[in-house]
């Protein structure tokens, strides 16, 4: 059977991505290499997340470096903690959910009695 020329390009055509992390990022709505482009690697971490994908942060940088064509081991140094900050604060943004409140907000209103505990 002859390629669809209407799909885009497969996603393991760029380099750093492999049939697992492609996988991964099919099952979260990424389909193609166009689509991760335009998604920003940021944005695709968080939809494999919302997808179910467990939590890791060497790939969240991987498919960093591989969006810059570059090996997964290249990134160090002050560009790694930079990475680390950003996959830290789409893990917190992650874990408190669309509809949460912001965690000293969240507090505030836990210790006036004004929201009604969760569970």
């Amino acid at each position: 059977m002859p390629p669809d020329p209407a799909a885009g390009t497969p996603l393991t055509a760029i380099r750093g991505i492999g049939p697992a992390q492609a996988a991964l990022l099919r099952a979260a709505g990424v389909d193609d290499a166009e689509t991760l482009h335009a998604l920003g690697a940021d944005a695709a971490y968080a939809r494999m997340l919302s997808a179910g994908a467990r939590p890791h942060f060497i790939p969240f940088y991987a498919l960093h470096m591989a969006l810059q064509g570059r090996p997964w081991n290249d990134c160090k140094g002050d560009e790694k903690a930079a990475l680390r900050a950003r996959y830290d604060a789409l893990l917190a943004e992650h874990a408190a959910g669309p509809d949460s409140l912001p965690a000293a907000l969240a507090r505030f209103l836990d210790d006036l009695g004004i929201r009604a505990p969760l569970g």
